[in-house]
Order: structure tokens, then C-alpha cells, then sequence
């Protein structure tokens, strides 16, 4: 079965300022626990703020690194999750219900890659 690369993309300049509703993190924690107990789960993390980030590029043979936050971007990964589904159609239903458990207020933004073998 194929792999998929959930990236969960936020815009940290404008994050919510307010804590979600209280039922946030239990509707959180069942989606989790049903997407492991139907073993299409492989991993899962958020990420520290940008302002905690490296980035090193290669350039005219060269390495560059700079260090976060990173102004220029407006949307920056904020955390990921590693999937194994029948097929994309699986990988965006599972994408789509983890969006429809935040708040109506807040944008989240995911991309769904499938992973290249061999």
C-alpha cells in the first residue's frame, strides 16, 4: 500500500491568539486513535515555530543558512503525519476529517503527497 506525506501548513503570523474550544483536543484524540486502530497511522508531530528553524541552501556550490523566523514565508509547515492508504482518495478523506475537527475560525491548509518508492 502506498505512503502519504500529510504537511500541515499554518501561517504563524497570524495564528489564533485564543485557546481552542474545550472539546478541541478530545475530537483530536479520537480521530487519532481511530486512524491507529485502522492501522493507517505511522506517525504524527507538530512542529516548533519557525523562529526555532535552520534553513541551509546550496547554491553556485555554496551552502547558506539562515537562520528563523522566516519573514518571506507566509505559510510554513507546522506539522506532518505519515499515512498508509488503499489510495489518495483514502489519504484525503482521512486529510479532510482531520481539518473538519478544528475551529470554524481557524486556517489550516494540508497537502497530501504521496510518498515515491524505490
Amino acid at each position: 500500500m502506498p505512503r502519504y506525506l500529510t504537511m500541515v501548513r499554518i501561517d504563524e503570523r497570524n495564528a489564533p491568539t485564543e485557546a481552542p474550544d474545550p472539546d478541541f483536543d478530545a475530537r483530536m484524540g479520537a480521530l487519532f486513535e481511530e486512524i491507529s486502530k485502522a492501522g493507517v497511522m505511522l506517525d504524527t508531530a507538530g512542529l516548533t515555530p519557525t523562529s526555532e528553524a535552520t534553513r541551509i541552501t546550496w547554491s553556485d556550490g555554496k551552502l547558506g543558512y539562515t537562520d528563523g523566523p522566516f519573514t518571506e514565508s507566509k505559510e510554513v509547515v507546522g506539522g506532518y503525519s505519515l499515512t498508509r492508504c488503499e489510495n489518495k482518495a483514502e489519504a484525503l478523506e482521512w486529510a479532510k476529517r482531520f481539518l473538519e475537527v478544528h475551529p470554524k475560525n481557524w486556517t489550516v491548509t494540508v497537502e497530501v503527497r504521496e510518498i515515491a518508492e524505490g
